[in-house]
């Protein structure tokens, strides 16, 4: 079934970048099939069903209805409107095309399933608050499947969902979910891989394991097994074994949710305390998060399975707690008597009274400034988290609940301590301290230093600018701390995947302005944090297929046969000049305060194209100026023919999109597997067109620069654009420095050779 409006796709029909479509889990699982990752089949039931389940049921206002009058922070009754919201939704109907998709795919499928929510606002760098919705394990059936699904929409309002979505300013009518439905791995060890060490991010791959199901890891009920691997050679540094005397497995009965698909049963003496996989395991399991890791160009927070001998992987998340510096207490300071000891989850100090919360329906006696304690977190745990001064379990691992969601928060965390709810008094002051992983009686003060180990580098300077590739608002005050002259390539797909909605639907409904400030307020994040080094915005460049997905898109956006080079870029802005017009009002009111923030169009066919999109950039009142500069990408091969002709237009700047240059100098489709070889920007070809075109700007004293992906990946390639005379250079932030050192040497050897 293809992505055609039917609201279901398989893994291997969907990608990264199919957000909208199928939630941060089900792109994730789609983009990791594509790249032949170990991944149990299944399909993705889409956000299409689930808006549609919602409009054919008239639940839109109903829902609204029933959120008008929520207090989040009143923990009462943000659980009444929760079970309001889920009863309706639990006694509407399925729309009967959606269920028959799903028992005609699960009849493919057939056997024991895992049915998961994939919301579109998680599994993001900015939503890290995974388990949010419901799963269900090992259901079997095809009237249990769609059964499950109906509960995986309903679960979008889950208290702990709604009070989430209101934190990070959502819209909860707005935020889509879909569901995957995948083989279920019957796991003999299971366990959560970090690609840098999550508390220190040292270079190190840390992997936990437990024998059965890996949920007892994520749900803090377990203290795992910890490997620490050097990620240079792969080899194993550390090896913490954790005592394990009961696991979780499948019910005999089977069905249901966490809770009900599984029992505990116990561990064998003879290995309760023994590794739960093997050296050679360990090994492997770290050359595949690496893999992973290079996939997506960011640390990863990985899920795994073992079954029958085989390494699975079920689903990868962005590391959204790293930090650029890791602050440390020196031990030796701190002379309080340790009243619980355990592993440190997030650093810092936090001093405050107990609260010991052994049940989530009492969070509300954690108030503002406390120390919560528990026997583990669960995300229901999280409005009292937020008010937390620190937090202490007493079971749990580095990668639990309450580790990963008290680095999120920058709370103080020790989990692991084995019985903190028993030692730790009610209203008893303490102090955690979560970077040695101790709590001490009293209020304790400690000197806060940065790590001696590393002194900082001098800062390199080069006449090549380098610019970064952004699209995540949530990393622009991270990425512009960085050593960087700004943003080359600021992308819309983030910030347009976050609206959720096709602008011409939006315009249809009255609703432009909408869009209109929406997109300004993500705009703002990036011109603020950068200021004042420029910020490059190419305007939007969704293909027809990319637009189809978004709400309303199927109305509007046509089935193209090859949609790379159809009705895209700059033929949209000319044909639909009243959409094109909320996207510049945007900019414009950005640019009110922040006069950094510049344009640049893409996937520009003629000459007459660029001409006629500037004209309506200066009927809008956006003309070349000192602090506006327009720019044009070049990625089409007529580009490289008539550069000449293009700069006549007047443009202060082009930057060269090798990703689509190169694809159409040598006719290769860089997602056909077939063909992936092929692909290479250092093909003696586009090397050709890349030189013209650089040349060509320099001799004309306007900006030149690259934002595809080869400097990014080929060294060699930033070698030729500074001998060339590139004006700067683009690259992703996981190569900056790399690309900074490259540059300098290049312009070395260019002055010594000119010498």
């Amino acid at each position: 079934m293809k992505k055609d409006g039917k609201g279901l796709v398989w893994f291997d029909e969907v990608d990264k970048n199919d957000l909208s479509l199928v939630g941060g889990k089900g792109a994730n699982l789609g983009e990791l099939t594509k790249a032949a990752i170990m991944v149990p089949p299944g399909f993705i039931v889409t956000t299409e069903s689930y808006f549609l389940f919602v409009d054919e049921s008239g639940l839109h206002q109903k829902i609204g209805e029933i959120l008008e009058p929520l207090n989040p922070d009143d923990s009462e009754q943000l659980s009444q409107v929760s079970a309001g919201i889920k009863e309706v939704i639990a006694n509407a109907t399925m729309p009967q095309r959606v269920a028959d998709e799903i028992r005609e795919a699960y009849g493919k499928l057939g056997g024991l399933v895992a049915v998961r929510s994939s919301a579109t606002a998680e599994d993001l760098p900015e939503a890290s608050f995974a388990g949010q919705q419901r799963t269900f394990l090992n259901v079997q059936g095809e009237e249990e499947v769609i059964a499950a699904v109906q509960a995986c929409w309903a679960s979008l309002f889950e208290p702990r969902a709604i009070f989430y979505r209101h934190e990070q300013g959502l819209d909860h009518l707005k935020v889509g979910i879909a569901v995957p439905v995948q083989r279920m791995v019957q796991s003999e060890a299971a366990g959560v891989m970090f690609t840098v060490e999550p508390l220190t991010n040292e270079d190190k791959i840390a992997i936990e394991a437990v024998y059965g199901l890996g949920e007892a890891i994520v749900s803090g009920e377990m203290t795992p097994d910890l490997y620490l691997v050097n990620k240079g050679d792969f080899g194993i540094l550390e090896k913490r074994i954790a005592k394990q005397d009961w696991q979780l497995v499948k019910s005999p009965e089977g069905g249901g949710d966490i809770e009900e698909a599984n029992v505990k049963l116990p561990v064998s003496e003879a290995v309760q305390e023994e590794q739960k996989i093997s050296d050679d395991e360990i090994v492997n399991l770290a050359k595949l998060g690496a893999k992973i890791e290079e996939l997506y160009q960011f640390p990863q927070d990985i899920e795994w399975a073992k079954e029958g001998g085989e390494l699975y992987i079920v689903q990868t998340r962005p590391i959204t707690t790293l930090k650029s510096v890791r602050e440390e207490v020196a031990e030796e300071e701190l002379q309080a008597p340790v009243l619980a000891s355990g592993s440190p989850a997030s650093p810092g100090l936090g001093s405050g009274p107990v609260k010991v919360v052994l049940d989530a329906s009492r969070i509300s006696e954690v108030k503002e400034g406390d120390v919560l304690v528990a026997e583990m977190t669960t995300p229901d745990f999280v409005p009292a988290m937020k008010r937390a001064a620190g937090i202490v379990t007493d079971r749990g691992g580095r990668t639990c609940h309450a580790a990963i969601v008290s680095r999120e928060l920058g709370v103080p965390c020790v989990v692991g301590t084995g019985g903190a709810s028993q030692v730790l008094k009610p209203d008893q002051v303490v102090t955690v301290d979560g970077s040695q992983g101790k709590v001490y009686e009293g209020i304790v003060a400690a000197k806060v230093t940065a790590p001696p180990a590393t002194a900082p580098k001098a800062t390199v300077k080069t006449r090549t600018k380098l610019y970064v590739n952004l699209a995540e608002p949530e990393l622009a005050e991270t990425v512009a701390a960085r050593d960087v002259d700004g943003v080359g390539l600021l992308r819309a797909e983030f910030m347009i995947a976050e609206i959720g909605e096709h602008p011409r639907y939006m315009l249809k409904e009255g609703r432009g302005e909408e869009f209109t400030s929406r997109l300004a307020q993500g705009l703002t994040t990036f011109a603020r944090a950068f200021d004042p080094r420029p910020v490059v915005y190419r305007t939007t460049d969704f293909k027809t297929n990319e637009y189809r997905h978004l709400k309303g898109g199927e109305e509007y956006e046509a089935n193209e046969e090859n949609p790379m080079l159809g009705y895209r870029g700059a033929a949209r802005y000319i044909r639909e000049p009243d959409i094109f017009e909320l996207e510049v009002e945007a900019v414009k009111r950005v640019r009110e305060d922040y006069k950094n923030l510049w344009l640049m169009i893409p996937f520009v066919r003629t000459v007459a194209g660029l001409a006629d999109v500037k004209k309506m950039l200066a009927a809008e009142g956006l003309h070349r100026s000192q602090d506006f500069k327009l720019w044009m990408m070049v990625e089409v091969p007529s580009n490289v023919f008539l550069i000449d002709k293009f700069l006549d237009v007047g443009i202060d700047g082009v930057s060269i999109g090798s990703n689509d240059l190169t694809q159409l100098i040598l006719g290769v489709d860089r997602d056909n597997e077939v063909l992936a070889e092929q692909f290479d920007e250092r093909n003696e070809a586009v090397l050709v067109a890349l030189e013209r075109v650089i040349k060509a700007a320099v001799a004309r004293g306007t900006t030149c620069s690259i934002c595809g992906q080869a400097p990014s990946v080929y060294p060699e390639i930033t070698e030729k654009l500074v001998k060339w005379g590139i004006t700067s250079i683009s690259v992703n932030r996981d190569v900056i420095d790399e690309t900074r050192e490259i540059i300098a040497a290049a312009e070395q050897r260019s002055s010594t050779a000119a010498s």
